[in-house]
């Protein structure tokens, strides 16, 4: 079929199926539904054609108006990128059953396109099918498109290929970056357009980038991507969204402020109205929880404290936004990072104490929360829909592993550099290189460098003596000679003693990358791996080889399927790939993967990186979702860099361990 004719097809199937129809439009839900059942295709163009005529949301005056009507938005953000897709119907009824009417959700650029000019918005990522079944049960949306979300997720939602160009300017007009979001808004545009209001859809209002007031680099950014936005064609309300100190930054004429806040400040709310006089006030983020970063505490909002804040915002009038309603995961190595001073990663799971757990458990927030929206319905909420039923299934043995060192014959053989040489044996393909080289402008990827996970750089040395990264190891690295472990070095360790020894010795330093930096100034210098020189005894270290081990789903394809793996376990290499087998003869459940006894690194389930695990806490778990288990046998393997245990134990509930009151923290005020 000609591309023509599929985008046509296409565009018949949005307009067929996303119209957005709630009983107090022209006609019920149920009878767009009921629709939805005829073959072939029901066509809604009448109905579109009468919406178009509608108003959609407006701020003309103090309160919101939906077609004329007034309006209160009583939303909840739920990312479709942190929730398996098996689950989005299950949370978003989750959602409708508490009482909120509006869905809001980031899209994540570096996601959606994780190589230069190749797209991805299927699978997981099927973003028009999210906001279609938003559609059909009954929520509005506010997209939050970017191209910067922050949302505790690797350099913000920016795709790491920006990064290549060494003069980059992240969020401002410089060329390099302009070109780039043209091209992506050319395409996430065409996804969305069909689902806008006045097409009939359910997206009721788009905020243009997220929080600039607080970054702020250049006057003339925002407007450019107002202007990227409404120039393809996005005609709907749009928001900006600030904390207090962001609001400061000038607005853009036709476009509405709102505030993100968690502790109640009128002094806030009130700062907002005086600056839009007539204007409806919004709380775009209202803070339910906070995320957690690792060697610290959970973090925790409690219910109690949380809901006389929403209820004295609502009893004003503001329309609010709980950030989240459900934090879900950041599955693989897709976490942000802090960086206030010290750099601080953030842990996989994204609970954010939000009212759905993690797994997507009604909390006692969730119960205080639906009793009160209640209270804003003339009709009785939905029933909640039943709980996932979980497992804590039985303890599985390790029955294999294989070496780190044995694996690199199944890292990325493609690419080339002209800073390169690839000088390695057949098999092996790794990078030569003079100087040490960033994650990001190696040869892999098809030219767009390596993204996440970690690097492994390697060089001939000849004596012992003092080694020192000058602060150019980002983030983390395990140091090695000839294979046996000397220390790390770090963003807070930056000098290690080398023992001494006779004639060449291979010096192998693992560098992981542990997440960008998603909120700040120094978005810019994100760049992973080595990014300068590293010295012994004041010499800077030349001749490297460099292996990218990513360990995505094609690696953990091969690293599965070889037969290097060793079932003896009088000796186990680490750092390497541990793995275990779980048999389920019944459907598989939910269920928390647990490591007492292990060190650091990854798990991987049926090629799936659940995301990062580390003993200092406080995450002590890792979700793994039951669709991503399979009836039969179930392959599991951790990566570990430290140390090892001889089996992986399941738990039917997470353990937050220790917890601190977001309410003591000073910056959930200030943020």
């Amino acid at each position: 079929m000609p591309q023509r004719e599929r985008e046509r097809e296409r565009d018949a199937e949005t307009e067929n199926y996303c119209v957005f129809v709630l009983k107090q439009q022209l006609c019920p839900l149920s009878a767009v539904l009921e629709a939805l059942q005829h073959s072939p295709p029901f066509k809604c163009s009448e109905t579109v054609r009468r919406m178009s005529h509608l108003e959609g949301l407006r701020a003309s005056s103090s309160q919101f108006s939906l077609m004329g009507q007034p309006f209160q938005i009583l939303g909840g953000s739920i990312h479709y990128f942190r929730v398996p897709r098996a689950y989005w119907r299950d949370r978003l009824l989750k959602m409708k059953a508490c009482g909120l009417n509006t869905l809001t959700t980031y899209v994540p650029w570096n996601l959606h396109e994780p190589k230069r000019g190749i797209f991805n918005f299927q699978d997981q990522l099927d973003l028009r099918a999210y906001v279609c079944l938003a559609t059909e049960i009954g929520l509005w949306m506010i997209l939050r498109p970017g191209p910067y979300i922050c949302a505790e997720w690797d350099l913000g939602g920016l795709p790491s290929w920006l990064l290549q160009d060494k003069d980059m300017q992240l969020r401002t007009t410089y060329p390099g970056f302009t070109d780039a979001v043209n091209l992506y808004f050319d395409k996430l545009v065409s996804v969305i357009k069909p689902l806008m209001f006045e097409e009939g859809g359910p997206i009721i209002a788009v905020q243009v980038e997220n929080e600039y007031g607080s970054y702020a680099k250049d006057e003339k950014y925002m407007t450019f991507i107002k202007h990227g936005l409404q120039s393809r064609g996005i005609n709907e309300l749009l928001l900006t969204s600030d904390n207090w100190e962001g609001l400061r930054y000038g607005g853009m004429e036709g476009v509405l402020k709102t505030i993100n806040l968690q502790r109640l400040s009128f002094g806030a709310i009130q700062h907002l109205a005086d600056m839009q006089p007539q204007k409806p006030l919004m709380v775009m983020e209202y803070w339910s929880g906070w995320f957690d970063v690792w060697g610290e505490h959970h973090h925790v909002f409690h219910a109690e404290d949380m809901l006389a804040v929403v209820d004295e915002i609502l009893k004003r009038g503001v329309s609010i936004n709980l950030y989240m309603f459900h934090g879900g995961t950041s599955f693989g190595f897709m976490n942000g990072a802090m960086d206030s001073g010290s750099y601080k990663p953030q842990v996989t799971s994204y609970d954010y104490d939000a009212p759905l757990s993690e797994a997507g458990d009604c909390t006692w927030k969730y119960q205080l929360l639906r009793d009160l929206f209640s209270h804003y319905h003339s009709e009785p909420l939905p029933e909640v829909p039943s709980p996932q039923e979980r497992r804590a299934y039985e303890p599985v043995v390790i029955q294999e592993h294989l070496s780190l060192w044995d694996s690199l014959h199944f890292t990325d053989k493609k690419g080339k550099c002209l800073e390169l040489q690839h000088t390695a044996p057949a098999g092996m393909n790794p990078y030569r290189s003079e100087r040490p080289v960033n994650m990001e402008n190696l040869p892999v990827n098809s030219n767009n460098g390596q993204s996440y996970g970690y690097t492994l750089y390697e060089t001939i040395i000849t004596s012992g003596g003092v080694l020192n990264s000058r602060n150019n190891i980002r983030d983390r690295a395990l140091v090695y000679v000839d294979k046996q472990c000397v220390g790390s070095l770090d963003v807070k360790t930056h000098e290690l003693m080398l023992p001494d020894g006779k004639g060449e010795r291979m010096l192998s330093l693992l560098v992981e990358n542990c997440g960008r930096v998603n909120y700040g100034k120094a978005l810019d210098e994100q760049r992973k791996g080595v990014v300068g020189d590293i010295l012994l005894n004041h010499a800077p270290l030349r001749g490297f080889t460099i292996f990218c081990l990513d360990m995505k789903p094609e690696f953990m394809k091969r690293l599965m399927n070889s037969g290097q793996w060793k079932s003896d376990f009088k000796s186990p290499s680490i750092p390497g790939f541990f793995q275990a087998k779980l048999f389920l003869d019944s459907a598989p459940r939910d269920t928390f993967i647990r490591l007492p006894g292990w060190g650091k690194g990854a798990v991987f389930v049926n090629g799936q990186n659940l995301g990062r695990h580390w003993f200092i806490g406080p995450q002590h778990f890792l979700y793994l979702p039951g669709p991503w288990l399979r009836s039969g046998e179930n392959q599991l393997i951790v990566f570990e860099e430290q140390k090892i245990d001889d089996k992986i134990v399941f738990a039917e509930n997470p353990d937050h361990g220790k917890t601190i009151d977001v309410y003591k923290l000073p910056f959930c005020t200030l943020l």
